[in-house]
């Protein structure tokens, strides 16, 4: 009967993300990646916007529209905004020829850090938003089965997923977790890091959308060959009019300093409880990056400098996740790992 049912509905694995929401629909692959950002009214509470289109809103609404983001530090902040948001993205995944003649299955990707409370949350929001059952996975689990690491073999596999909201680390055997760290000191952590330092160095006020661009386009974790520079465009919070300055790369690492001791400090807290033979294991396999930061410059050579052990970053790492529940759907020993709860 399920593999009847399957050919009446597309099944969809979702990366549900502080900054981005992915979806995945089965056999079809990567079909949806847009942020996780809602526009909505506040007086009639009508959604505005959603994804690439709230996004161009944020710092720029009048006073009866706000911008959100209905997840903080990867759980569900605003419910109501969240199934909006989550309604909207399988509908548009609907009109894009991927025909639904019965609701979807979900496989979604969660923290794993959060409590009961927030799976539960996270299960009834999709049940909400149109979901015919919900099966939830560990964010560094799903994203060890995306980028290809053997997970239910009897080896060590080291996975670090750097979010938006979140930083999951987990060493993986035998199909489970052995050992798991999450943090909420991610991508937003460190645009919040370099709006506090030209906030302090220039009297610069930035939004967070400036931030995020001069994370992308000078930042880096390790001292570049040729160092980059930027005009940033702002505030000025001493005479209050608009002021441009220029900055470089060097100043944006001292920024991020604090933030990438964190992470690291965190790397070495996981590797020195990890059993001897895993961390044999870890010495010949290494260390595998993904999710958005880990498309920080020179990451990988920062970790590796302080760990001894050689890191990678995945192939696309924003997908990696999502990839993760798509392969659970396609592939049945995946999906056993995690029955229903």
């Amino acid at each position: 009967m399920k593999d009847f049912l399957s050919f009446f509905s597309n099944d969809l694995g979702i990366d549900l993300g502080t900054a981005n929401t992915c979806v995945y629909v089965r056999r079809k692959g990567v079909v949806l990646m847009e942020p996780s950002i809602v526009a909505m009214n506040v007086s009639s509470k009508e959604v505005v916007a959603v994804g690439h289109e709230a996004k161009r809103m944020i710092g720029k609404t009048p006073a009866n529209i706000v911008a959100m983001k209905p997840m903080k530090d990867g759980v569900i902040a605003d419910f109501e905004a969240c199934e909006a948001m989550l309604r909207y993205f399988i509908n548009k995944v609907k009109t894009q020829k991927h025909r639904f003649l019965l609701p979807p299955r979900m496989v979604i990707a969660i923290p794993s850090g959060i409590t009961s409370v927030e799976r539960r949350a996270v299960r009834e929001t999709a049940l909400r938003a149109g979901a015919r059952s919900v099966r939830l996975v560990e964010e560094p689990m799903a994203s060890a089965i995306g980028v290809g690491l053997p997970v239910g073999e009897p080896c060590g596999s080291f996975i670090i997923d750097i979010g938006g909201g979140t930083m999951e680390m987990a060493v993986i055997s035998l199909g489970g977790i052995v050992l798991t760290k999450s943090l909420r000191v991610a991508g937003n952590e460190m645009d919040e890091a370099i709006i506090d330092y030209l906030k302090k160095k220039y009297n610069l006020l930035i939004g967070e959308r400036t931030a995020e661009e001069i994370k992308i386009e000078i930042g880096s974790a390790y001292p570049l060959e040729e160092e980059l520079t930027v005009e940033v465009n702002g505030r000025d919070l001493v005479e209050g009019l608009p002021k441009m300055v220029r900055i470089n790369s060097e100043e944006i690492r001292e920024a991020l300093r604090e933030t990438l001791n964190t992470i690291v400090n965190a790397v070495r807290d996981i590797l020195e409880e990890t059993p001897p033979e895993l961390s044999s294991d870890l010495i010949e396999r290494g260390v595998v990056l993904a999710g958005g930061g880990a498309l920080l410059r020179s990451l990988d050579k920062l970790i590796s400098q302080e760990t001894k052990l050689p890191v990678k970053v995945a192939e696309d790492p924003l997908t990696s996740v999502v990839r993760g529940t798509g392969k659970m759907l396609e592939e049945d020993k995946y999906l056993r790992l995690f029955p229903h709860e």
